[in-house]
């Protein structure tokens, strides 16, 4: 980011006095929880490694503070917000604090999970995103598969959630958001970010996640993939063998599949990476297995 800045981030007392021009109070149902430290935005714009070339999708904008910091690296900003009144009131913050950066800012009122590319004008190259628990391991990964152009991602998510979405086969963390997130790519912890840095304070604590995209597994189509993944871990104490039974119609039928992928059906899905379910799931397409129930 440039050493001189003709943007003036939003402080705390920005925040509050914007929410409460709007009449906003932060609900738990839409995980609002505002960041209002400027040291904090320029941190999460460096890590995004953003350009004047770059095309930003922006979710959960929420009063700009975030989007004042992504406009100041000289990207383009499409910012999708839920909330009508929140939609509104960001090109105003925008004229008011970036004037001269409101040309490269599109503010999209819209559900991030029913977004499409046909939605967007311009392909975007690069997610940042501060998500709510709730919705965040969904949101990434609707939006890697509904954008393949996204490169890369900065999100800022719980730290638990954080954990699971890094996690490598065989930890006591390692799940369904580990496996799908590694179809896209590689995700990796970016640093921890303290609670004091929201309004209002949250009672858990927050981490960057960072990810870049790679090429999904050769063997293996994405849904089948997905779904075995999920049946793997639905009961992860059982052994794949009997997890995936009700899948292949019996616990002999799941054996033979694994044992031709080169799996051992005692094992679990923790200890499986997704190049194994995207093998294992090539053999189901093989065997015309239906795996819909």
């Amino acid at each position: 980011m440039a050493g001189t800045s003709d943007v003036a981030l939003l402080g705390p007392a920005d925040v509050r006095s914007l929410a409460a021009e709007l009449g906003i109070r932060p609900t738990k149902k839409l995980g609002q929880n505002f960041v209002h430290d400027a040291n904090t935005v320029r941190r999460v714009a460096g890590l995004a490694e953003l350009s004047g070339a770059d095309v930003v999708l922006e979710v959960g904008p929420g009063l700009g503070s975030l989007t004042l910091g992504l406009l100041d690296t000289g990207a383009s900003v499409v910012a999708v917000e839920v909330d009508s009144g929140l939609a509104e009131c960001l090109p105003r913050t925008v004229a008011d604090r970036a004037a001269r950066h409101s040309d490269r800012l599109t503010v999209l009122c819209a559900d991030a999970l029913r977004l499409e590319a046909a939605h967007l004008e311009c392909p975007p190259t690069t997610l940042v995103a501060n998500l709510p628990y709730n919705v965040a391991v969904p949101v990434v990964l609707h939006l890697l598969a509904a954008f393949p152009s996204v490169r890369r991602a900065l999100v800022m998510v719980q730290a638990e959630v954080a954990d699971r979405m890094v996690a490598g086969p065989g930890g006591r963390v390692y799940g369904v958001p580990s496996v799908k997130l590694a179809w896209f790519g590689t995700a990796r912890r970016a640093g921890a970010v303290p609670r004091s840095v929201f309004w209002p304070v949250p009672n858990v604590d927050s981490a960057l996640v960072r990810f870049d995209r790679g090429e999904p597994p050769e063997s293996g189509d994405r849904e089948t993939t997905f779904a075995l993944v999920d049946a793997a871990f639905a009961q992860r104490r059982k052994t794949l063998r009997a997890a995936l039974a009700p899948r292949f119609g019996s616990a002999s039928a799941a054996a033979e599949s694994l044992v031709s992928a080169g799996i051992d059906p005692a094992t679990r899905g923790e200890r499986l990476t997704v190049s194994d379910f995207a093998r294992l799931a090539a053999r189901v397409r093989a065997a015309d297995c239906d795996l819909s129930q």
